[in-house]
């Protein structure tokens, strides 16, 4: 009896809170996709030259998913004290008909472990499902390297262990707190419960204002300090900022219970029209329990904005950094080239590398060491020496125009990128004085003929081999083997963001739409008594709209503001390895702004429509 009355209480909760079940379906789901990634194929491409990376990303992982969790248990619990709130009759009913506590907390730890067994499986069939779109952005990710493998569809049966132990006991914790709650539970206050009534005490203007202005002010410190000192020293003033910015956006939303209702109320055409007055009182008399959980969300929805922003932008700009980097396919340099000068083409062909058939174009040339006697002052000066015609040699093979003997009357020093680890100031002179200088150490650069791939199996089998590496103290790096490091970097980066930021998100969203159902399941006299005093429904509808939108926006809204003043301060950071592609960033976060929490909105107020016509 007690698990067919459990199923039916679920059934009828998954109608009427359908945002408190796609909320933990949504979490699964994100849960599993995330912590399938190493099941998936790129790191499956990354872990066959870069392991270490792909290690890296796994910790980083591991440490994220017990953050996330534990956001997500926060979350949980608090849609169970709502869900709890909206039920205080049902279980006073179930008082009065003499069933014991007990009972009452045995057919709620039921309906708890239907609806996390319910959420599990929903979450992860979704999760299963989405995660192969992952793997498809990963693809397009890696468009550029080159392979003929292809990917089937992805289960990671130790994504799917994590997840349900971690829910598991995500669930376990809320089923105690529920039995908890229970127990604590007295008759009088479930009976009570839905006609307490929040006392609304309008303060004076001069206070609201002052708190405002109060707000305001701390705001703009906080502003001023992070433009000015930037996010990168964490220090007690970087604290102290933190602060300053929480406590101003507490202040700002405790102000609106008195200050918007006080400057409407003064333009009585406005305050007058249609239902305003009864939305404004409404959302002035939960202002003063809400303001608190307003600057939550407003500061989840600033994390989420700024993580997802500055992951996508510094993901662009890593992309960007690969051909920068990786001018040529190979690059391998002799550093004991002044001590033990080796002929490295001719190396490379005795030990299994030929270079005539597998490379369509190469140098090698030598590095020397600079003469005091050649830095002219204003001409600029360098360590190390290059010889007019290498350089003319090295910048043709970049595609790049090199230098004339006109454009070199007496010395120039010239930015030459060879490798990863290769960029420098080299001094460019003549072939006639590069050739009296000593050698400082050699280069041979080159570009596959064929398969890049192929190409460079060959060489490393003949870098590996014992007759190279006994002979040349060398440093080598190719533009695969730079391709897949940057691209661990960008996977790092853009799903960890995108992970946190879309849990922030969600987070903060459902938040908000929970609290809106519990005030439409509150206001539902009200509103029925707009009915019989003529009040049309489309009006009735309008002020519901007005209502719920006030409470997605003006979080939404400060948060807006604050990641702006954040992504300038976060960009003079990125902006020292590179340049940040802020256009498509902040399209994708809007993207995922609307899609999210646009779709949160629309089932907020659908739902809370519901609620008030008597339907839920």
């Amino acid at each position: 009896m007690f698990c067919k009355l459990a199923l039916r209480n679920v059934t009828r909760s998954l109608k009427d809170y359908a945002v408190y079940f796609l909320t933990l379906t949504f979490g699964v789901c994100i849960f599993y996709i995330f912590n399938s990634l190493e099941s998936q194929w790129c790191m499956q491409m990354l872990a066959r030259s870069s392991h270490y990376i792909v290690d890296t990303i796994l910790v980083f992982m591991d440490v994220f998913s017990v953050f996330v969790s534990v956001v997500l248990a926060c979350l949980i619990l608090y849609a169970n004290t709502f869900l709890m709130k909206r039920r205080k009759r049902e279980l006073a009913t179930y008082f009065l008909l003499g069933l014991p506590t007990g009972k009452v907390s045995l057919l709620l730890v039921l309906e708890t472990l239907l609806i996390g067994l319910f959420s599990l499986a929903a979450g992860l069939l979704l999760g299963v499902l989405l995660s192969h779109g992952l793997a498809l952005l990963t693809m397009a990710m890696f468009a550029s390297y080159p392979t003929d493998e292809s990917f089937g569809f992805i289960l990671s049966w130790k994504a799917i262990f994590k997840t349900v132990l971690y829910f598991g006991v995500i669930f376990l914790v809320v089923m105690g707190f529920t039995g908890l709650s229970v127990s604590r539970a007295k008759l009088i206050d479930l009976i009570q419960g839905g006609r307490k009534n929040e006392e609304m005490r309008e303060r004076p203007l001069w206070q609201s204002v002052l708190t405002f202005l109060l707000g305001v002010a701390l705001l703009l410190v906080a502003y001023a300090m992070l433009l000015i000192r930037g996010i990168n020293r964490i220090d007690s003033l970087f604290f102290l900022m933190l602060a300053l910015g929480t406590l101003g956006t507490l202040l700002f939303f405790r102000s609106l219970s008195g200050f918007l209702l006080r400057m409407v109320k003064s333009r009585k055409t406005l305050y007058y029209k249609n239902l305003n007055m009864f939305v404004l009182r409404q959302f002035n008399s939960r202002i003063h329990t809400t303001y608190v959980s307003m600057t939550v969300i407003c500061l989840l929805l600033l994390l989420a904005i700024g993580v997802t922003a500055c992951c996508v932008g510094l993901n662009n700009t890593i992309g960007a950094m690969t051909d920068a980097s990786a001018p040529y396919d190979f690059t391998i340099q002799n550093y004991s080239g002044d001590v033990s000068p080796t002929d490295i083409p001719g190396l490379l062909a005795e030990n299994g590398f030929d270079t005539e058939t597998e490379l369509k174009d190469a140098w090698f040339c030598n590095f020397y060491y600079n003469d005091p006697d050649l830095s002219v002052p204003g001409q600029g000066s360098s360590d190390t020496v290059l010889a007019l015609t290498d350089y003319n040699a090295l910048m043709a093979l970049q595609g790049k125009s090199g230098l004339t003997e006109a454009e070199l009357p007496q010395l120039r020093t010239e930015t030459l990128v060879t490798g990863f680890s290769g960029t420098g100031a080299y001094l460019v002179v003549d072939d006639a004085t590069a050739a009296t200088l000593s050698v400082r150490r050699q280069i041979f650069v080159g570009n596959y003929a064929g398969d890049p791939q192929a190409a460079e199996a060959a060489l490393t089998a003949a870098l590996d081999s014992p007759g190279f590496y006994n002979t040349v103290s060398y440093n080598t790096n190719t533009k695969l083997q730079i391709y897949l490091e940057n691209m661990g970097t960008k996977i790092l980066v853009l799903f960890m963001g995108l992970y946190l930021g879309l849990v922030f998100l969600v987070t903060a969203a459902a938040v908000l739409a929970l609290q809106q159902l519990s005030q439409a399941a509150d206001n539902q006299p009200r509103y029925a008594i707009l009915a019989r005093l003529g009040a049309p429904e489309s009006m009735r509808s309008k002020a519901l709209f007005t209502q719920v939108f006030l409470s997605f926006f003006l979080p939404l809204a400060l948060a807006v503001v604050h990641s702006i003043v954040g992504m300038t301060a976060a960009n003079a950071v990125i902006s020292v390895v590179g340049r940040v592609d802020s256009v498509q960033s902040s399209l994708v976060t809007a993207a995922l702004l609307l899609v999210i929490y646009g779709a949160y909105f629309l089932a907020t107020y659908f739902g809370a429509r519901t609620v008030v016509r008597g339907n839920g």
